[in-house]
């Protein structure tokens, strides 16, 4: 490892193999690689991951929390109670050893030897779906609780708003007092929330990607810190979901203002 360094060469030897093209973030002497490097071959797996569990959470959370509250302390209602319970119960490394081992292993939907390996979804999309449907639902089960949750709340809270009830005398149906006035009021506060939510997974998601050995941020991070204390990785990854946090918050205050006219007023 000591001749792998400095030791033994001329000062420009030393810079060319140690020197990292911009942007650069370090050298991994643990590792014998650049950083960047690093990152770009764990980030895909990550911004997959982030994806397809966002648009899962977003879809299933916000259409159970609008049904939970059109049917109000009816069925539909008490059913979104009981998937709120459980996925607001469950750990996510519970639920996705219980969905690794009870499901994906034992029916035979995952191959114990292609489990983490990466799939480029432009050369092989069944292939990429097959690798990410697991730690999407796993990931997405405790987001799509809350969101329904929240929408729920948000949904019934405005239903008893000054305007909607206007809305119900000039004879509006229900369902055009709920796309036109209802959702755009409601879901307002949701954008907010999904966008931190979704920059957080950004910078890794480390007890899925731990779960389903996806060579993700997440790994690459708890790996830097547990195994190696490789300072350069944990610097990078530090940095870089610091930096989708603050981007992710500078695209919601503009897309809440789009969807909320009241704040461009103000």
């Amino acid at each position: 490892w000591v001749k792998g360094l400095f030791v033994g060469r001329t000062y420009g030897e030393g810079q060319a193999q140690f020197t990292c093209p911009a942007p650069a973030f370090g050298y991994s002497f643990n590792r014998h690689e650049c950083v960047t490097d690093l990152l770009k071959s764990a980030f895909p797996v990550t911004l997959s991951l982030a994806i397809g569990a966002f648009l899962l959470w977003l879809f299933v959370g916000v259409s159970l929390g609008i049904v939970a509250a059109r049917f109000k302390n009816r069925w539909p209602d008490r059913a979104s109670n009981v998937f709120v319970l459980v996925g607001t119960s469950l750990p996510t490394f519970i639920s996705g050893i219980l969905i690794l081992l009870f499901v994906a292993l034992k029916f035979g939907f995952v191959n114990p030897i292609d489990l983490g390996k990466w799939v480029n979804p432009f050369e092989n999309p069944l292939g990429w779906i097959n690798t990410f449907i697991f730690p999407w639902i796993t990931l997405a089960l405790a987001y799509a609780a809350t969101y329904t949750r929240f929408t729920r709340s948000n949904v019934i809270e405005t239903s008893s708003e000054d305007y909607i009830r206007t809305a119900r005398a000039k004879g509006l149906s229900e369902k055009v007092i709920l796309r036109k006035h209802t959702l755009r009021a409601a879901l307002a506060p949701i954008v907010t929330l999904a966008g931190l939510d979704f920059a957080g997974l950004l910078g890794g998601a480390i007890i899925t990607e731990g779960i389903f050995n996806l060579p993700g941020l997440g790994r690459l991070s708890i790996r830097a810190v547990l195994n190696d204390y490789d300072l350069p990785v944990i610097v990078a990854t530090t940095m870089l979901a610091a930096t989708f946090l603050v981007v992710m918050n500078l695209l919601v205050d503009i897309l809440y203002a789009y969807i909320d006219p009241r704040v461009r007023v103000a």
